[in-house]
């Protein structure tokens, strides 16, 4: 059997998904894109759950965590299942905590799992030193500054969804969408889902032609918002720009998906606990909550309707494309404001 790396770029999976390595006992996810973080920890999560479908989660802030409840969370449960804690924003652990992580790290129970989440920085840094020190496996989450390394994180996006991305075609989709990972992330998926999968420049141009402040987010984060000038105005010019309607359509459906999806999970929970629950970054989460105070439960379904006839009409169902996108602005922001 292949031994899992000592690091890993991005994500711990990602290297060893086809070695049949069973999840680490101790893994540091080691940086501040909260993209790659969230990957990293969910991954974990669901490769214990695949060798263990009762296996026990328990995810706490470094900030408020206790370290007597270190060992309890750590410890078997008498219902049995492998205990997994996940203790987010490591740096900020405090003295008896971090010497509780590090005491625990020099003689990890294989039988358990601990991740550890930490910014990267200097705060806590005798935490993360010590992890990779006790032999902890280090999944980078580091956000990405070089324009080399985004472009390779699309091509590898687009590589974990099944396709295969040029390189000509990775620069043109950083150039339209920006350098957000979360952004890059939801495009790949986008072009992935309208597409067969072989993604070129000229499929790059058609979709997503236009500056990335007019990108189909944009008029997303506005229609839901119930903004109905900002969501216009950043439409008229994303279609004059040339943007296609049709990841405009999905960005739509996507926003309010994204909020009926969290606002039934309980519109006072913690997003990084929700976040394995939901499978969505926490940042994502954290969005929508703020979203979803000004929606009612009658409003999201009548604007998930709208979004999903908008879908069908930008997708060969309308001549007037551009139309059809506003009536959907028009009718979500109907919807939010209960008329």
């Amino acid at each position: 059997m292949c031994r899992p790396p000592r690091r890993v770029s991005g994500s711990w999976r990602s290297a060893c998904e086809y070695c049949g390595v069973s999840a680490p006992a101790l893994l540091l996810v080691l940086g501040d894109e909260e993209l790659l973080a969230s990957r990293a920890v969910n991954q974990v999560v669901e490769a214990v759950r695949r060798d263990d479908p009762v296996a026990s989660v328990s995810e706490f802030q470094g900030s408020d965590l206790l370290a007597g409840e270190l060992a309890g969370a750590l410890s078997p449960s008498l219902f049995g299942g492998r205990p997994v804690v996940i203790v987010y924003n490591g740096q900020d652990a405090k003295k008896d905590l971090t010497a509780a992580l590090l005491a625990y790290a020099a003689n990890a129970d294989p039988g358990a799992t601990l991740v550890v989440c930490h910014a990267g920085g200097a705060k806590g840094k005798a935490l993360a030193d010590g992890l990779k020190q006790a032999g902890a496996e280090v999944a980078l989450a580091a956000k990405l500054s070089r324009h080399a390394d985004k472009v390779d994180f699309i091509r590898s996006e687009i590589r974990r969804l099944g396709g295969k991305c040029s390189g000509e075609a990775a620069e043109a989709l950083l150039d339209a969408v920006g350098n957000d990972l979360r952004e890059l992330a939801a495009a790949c998926n986008q072009l992935m889902a309208d597409t067969n999968g072989r993604i070129e420049l000229d499929v790059v141009q058609r979709y997503y032609k236009g500056r990335a402040e007019v990108s189909g987010f944009a008029v997303a984060d506005a229609a839901v918002a119930g903004d109905i000038p900002a969501a216009l105005e950043a439409l008229r010019w994303a279609l004059a720009t040339g943007v296609d309607p049709v990841p405009i359509a999905d960005a739509l459906a996507d926003g309010v998906r994204t909020i009926a999806r969290v606002a039934s999970a309980g519109r006072g929970g913690n997003a990084y606990q929700l976040a394995s629950k939901l499978g969505m970054p926490a940042w994502k989460i954290e969005k929508a909550q703020r979203m979803a105070r000004g929606w009612s439960p009658e409003g999201l379904v009548d604007a998930m309707a709208a979004a999903a006839v908008c879908n069908a009409e930008v997708k060969g169902g309308s001549d007037d494309r551009g139309y059809a996108l506003e009536r959907a602005i028009m009718a979500m922001a109907a919807a939010r404001s209960g008329r």
